[in-house]
């Protein structure tokens, strides 16, 4: 149970970034979006290690899972940047949110040694849930004109889903999130020092970043890896669908807006797909 305590925690943690941050980041490039959030990412988890371990000392894993890291964590949000900035934000969020469709089919595979069909119908439903929630309210269009979007979004998905799957593979003596992270801080620092000059950016923003860092980025890759570094990653695939609705949840909330029909309705798809999915895990095709 207490893996799925800290996959809930992960899928909390990105679905506060709209209603913690609001349009704050929206002035930065993406180039000072990733120096300055993952400098606030690997700020905090060096922090966090130093009061968990009581030493300053930072533990690099070996240069496979250095890779690896690198993969999941720097390349996947840089590409989930760009992507955004080269398409409508519903569809490219969309198409990005595949990344749970993904987690579950190839955690299928490992689990099962084949990819039960019951599992990937599921997971289908689950994805159409999660983009009935993202396309409330809005008029979705995908526009040809925005293909280097569209793909580098649906790129997005393999890489963190691939990511997510061979992380729960992985099996290394220290929390390995922190050397990931200083690893994208660096490789952000160098982005960031290439495209100088960069203008100062406002308090607002420089706050939103640093919260980017803090929580969607740092705390949630901490608690995602030990969420899969235990549980059953097809039941926390489809946990992860739950992601857009809980945005959409929490800004109701905290700007005390309705939730419309297709929100709730992309919401009850989401945790009938979860339901379902637990069933069938326990059942032959």
């Amino acid at each position: 149970m207490k893996y799925y305590i800290y996959a809930m925690g992960a899928i909390l943690c990105w679905a506060s970034l709209p209603v913690a941050t609001g349009s704050g980041l929206s002035e930065l490039t993406t180039e000072e979006l990733m120096f300055y959030s993952f400098s606030s990412a690997a700020l905090f988890l060096y922090l966090q290690d130093i009061v968990r371990t009581k030493s300053v000392r930072v533990e690099f894993p070996g240069v496979k899972i250095s890779l690896l890291g690198v993969w999941g964590i720097f390349f996947y949000h840089y590409m989930y940047y760009i992507a955004l900035d080269n398409a409508p934000l519903a569809e490219g969020a969309i198409l990005a949110t595949t990344w749970s469709f993904w987690v579950v089919v190839f955690s299928s595979l490992f689990v099962f040694g084949r990819l039960k069909l019951s599992i990937f119908f599921t997971a289908l439903l689950g994805l159409f849930g999660a983009g009935l929630v993202i396309a409330a309210g809005k008029d979705l269009a995908f526009n040809p004109g925005y293909i280097k979007g569209y793909l580098l979004a649906l790129l997005c998905g393999l890489i963190w889903s691939s990511f997510s799957v061979a992380l729960s593979r992985i099996r290394v003596k220290n929390e390995p999130m922190t050397a990931f992270t200083l690893y994208a801080a660096i490789l952000s620092a160098t982005l960031f020092i290439i495209t100088l000059p960069h203008g100062m950016p406002s308090f607002s923003a420089l706050l939103s970043a640093c919260y980017l860092g803090c929580v969607p980025l740092g705390l949630s890759f901490f608690l995602w890896n030990r969420a899969m570094s235990g549980g059953n990653i097809v039941i926390i695939g489809f946990l992860s669908y739950l992601t857009p609705p809980l945005a959409v949840l929490f800004v109701a909330i905290i700007e005390k807006e309705v939730i419309s029909g297709q929100v709730l309705l992309g919401m009850s798809v989401i945790l009938a797909a979860s339901l379902i999915g637990r069933v069938f895990m326990k059942k032959p095709d």
